[in-house]
């Protein structure tokens, strides 16, 4: 039972729903502003790592076949066929219908618009065409990787508005620099696969002039919050200074002597670092207005 209980825990990636976890949580108590429905965030938390373990598993039927000419994902379980392809499908199925009725139960429409928007867009269009086909497949994929933070937030606010506008473009802004950081060190098994990501199809030193330029508007528009009042001082502060330190280890990529797969993997760490200090930090710095802000400042 607990072999069985593995495969079935392991073809849904529990470290993408972690992470997925702590965006959606930012996200909500961000739209919460200290007034905190826990019954309505427990919800959302539990209905939105639903529906990403079944997108995860789904994503694992489609990519079997490229999985198995990667080192990294050869020994997944669809891929060996401990997990049937029929039962996979069946698990991803029955998690999404949860997931997705969870949500729909007790958010919102808006919320459950996001969910099913991002669940489309990485099963439909990613996993199943762009991926394989396009170098422009990181950046689809950005768009359903930036979509719990906005689901968070919808649930708890009702409505999709410029703070909401603002964690799409900046999870979907984070999302480029992390996937080429992987592409780069994992260069062997996206290439023996025929992955056309950016680094293969267009060479590494493109990726890295996209990965510096990225982490630079990430910056700016990170900055978007506290300007725009949805965030104070504290969040500006570690803003700051998490995208300044991103930056500058991106920058030192040029370095004639930099190994550049050391480089990329600390690029890729620093990438889940960045963005899970940043979500705590707008869960916790949500009091400051646009006036206060300002004045503040002077």
């Amino acid at each position: 039972m607990t072999s069985t209980y593995k495969r079935y825990l392991s073809v849904t990636k529990p470290g993408i729903i972690m992470g997925n976890a702590i965006s959606v949580t930012g996200g909500f108590l961000l739209a919460s502003r200290g007034d905190i429905d826990y019954w309505l965030l427990l919800a959302t938390l539990i209905g939105l790592s639903l529906v990403v373990a079944s997108g995860c598993v789904i994503n694992n039927c489609i990519d079997r076949d490229i999985d198995g000419k990667m080192q990294r994902t050869a020994s997944r379980v669809t891929v060996t066929g401990e997990l049937p392809l029929r039962t996979a499908m069946l698990h991803g199925a029955v998690l999404g219908i949860s997931g997705f009725g969870l949500l729909a139960l007790y958010t919102n429409l808006t919320a459950v618009f996001f969910a099913v928007f991002g669940y489309v867009i990485y099963v439909g269009v990613y996993s199943l065409y762009m991926k394989r086909n396009s170098v422009y497949g990181t950046f689809v994929g950005s768009l359903s990787g930036a979509v719990p933070p906005v689901v968070g937030y919808c649930a708890a606010s009702g409505q999709f508005d410029m703070a909401a506008a603002i964690l799409l473009g900046m999870f979907s802004i984070w999302q480029m620099p992390h996937s080429y950081a992987i592409a780069i060190f994992r260069y062997n098994d996206y290439k023996a696969a025929g992955i056309p990501v950016l680094p293969v199809s267009q060479g590494i030193e493109k990726a890295k002039r996209h990965i510096v330029l990225h982490i630079a508007l990430f910056a700016l528009v990170v900055m978007l919050l506290p300007l725009s009042g949805y965030t104070g001082i504290g969040f500006l502060t570690v803003a700051f200074a998490t995208s300044l330190w991103w930056l500058l280890m991106a920058l030192r990529g040029y370095r004639p002597d930099i190994n550049v797969e050391g480089w990329a993997k600390r690029v890729f760490g620093f990438s889940i670092v960045n963005i899970t200090l940043l979500s705590i930090a707008m869960s916790l710095d949500y009091h400051t207005s646009v006036t206060s802000l300002f004045a503040l400042s002077f």
